[in-house]
């Protein structure tokens, strides 16, 4: 029963978090691409398309992280200790970046600011705020933290090691992947084919780096975590089906047809990728200091946290198609015309 509910606790949680990662990279990408606009003169065609897929949707972003940072301390509570003093610098840097994106949007959406250093701004932080919460995924491969009187990292060894670098680098080369392939098929519907065919150009740029950055990662996890790597080339049939939708949805972009389709595929291809990658992490929550079995919290208290957790779930999905289906699938909203 124990070890039923750990692998229920940390597949809610990871599917929250996979939710997360689509959703906030297509904000994040979306700002950074406004501020692209402006910067090469260009926000005439893409600024109308971006400020009303973000009008809808940039409160809710944010929901998958709240329940997932509440669910991780919730079911295991040990992982408060090991990380909270591990990320304090780098998580109170993308909260204040959150709040700058999210002043930013409100000031714009309400109170009319419109400046470009400040959609400079709103564009950058959304680079850094993935960049800088990728680190946990580091620091979670081990050799980074040492336990003395308690955990303690070392910024030295994780700002030098080429494992921090890869996964920064697949953190912005995703992002902008996502966000350009979601929004290539967002601007379709609107019949916005300037919008339409500038945004399959960058998804297009960006499939390489995203894919490269990816196997880069492989390649250092080879060195610096061997266990790892062994799982992850166990799992190798997941990761050939994420290259495989991968392969699929630049196939379409390219050919200029079922930019719907390609954005399942898209969502497909990170989905296998990502529960590929936990998977082939499992047991480890911090190698090789904490487990899912040595850091759950009592039975009773899980027992109510995934009771809990599958109930919000099931409230914020219907809320969520609620949302999509009287904007983001509203052709008269997409198109412009309320």
């Amino acid at each position: 029963m124990t070890f039923e509910i750990e692998i229920i606790g940390i597949s809610v949680l990871w599917l929250f978090l996979f939710g997360y990662v689509i959703v906030a990279s297509i904000d994040f990408g979306a700002g950074f691409f406004n501020a692209y606009g402006t910067l090469t003169g260009k926000q005439h065609i893409l600024t109308k398309i971006i400020q009303r897929y973000l009008s809808p949707v940039w409160e809710v972003t944010n929901v998958f992280l709240v329940f997932f940072f509440v669910g991780i301390v919730g079911f295991f509570p040990r992982t408060a200790y090991y990380y909270g003093t591990s990320l304090l610098v780098p998580v109170s840097i993308a909260i204040v970046l959150l709040a700058i994106r999210g002043s930013y949007y409100a000031f714009t959406t309400y109170g009319g600011l419109i400046h470009k250093r400040y959609i400079y701004l709103y564009g950058l932080s959304g680079l850094f705020i993935p960049a800088s919460l990728s680190i946990v995924f580091t620091i979670s491969e081990g050799g980074f933290v040492t336990i003395e009187s308690g955990p303690v990292l070392n910024y030295w060894t994780l700002f030098t090691s080429p494992l921090t670098w890869s996964i920064a680098v697949l953190s912005l080369a995703a992002v902008l992947y996502i966000s350009a392939v979601f929004l290539t098929w967002y601007a379709h519907q609107a019949n916005d084919k300037g919008a339409t065919e500038l945004l399959r150009k960058y998804a297009l740029f960006w499939a390489g780096p995203s894919i490269l950055a990816a196997s880069g990662i492989m390649v250092e996890l080879r060195s610096h975590t061997p266990l790892h790597y062994e799982r992850m080339v166990d799992l190798w049939w997941m990761f050939a089906g994420s290259l495989l939708f991968f392969l699929a949805a630049v196939y379409l972009i390219w050919r200029k047809k079922g930019y719907g389709l390609a954005v399942w595929l898209m969502i497909g291809q990170y989905f296998l990728a990502f529960f590929a990658y936990g998977i082939s992490h499992y047991p480890y929550l911090l190698y090789p200091y904490l487990s899912i079995y040595d850091s759950l919290t009592n039975e009773a208290m899980a027992i109510s946290l995934i009771i809990a957790f599958l109930a919000g779930f099931g409230l914020l999905i219907p809320s969520i198609y609620l949302l999509l289906k009287l904007f983001l699938f509203n052709k008269d909203y997409v198109q412009g015309s309320q």
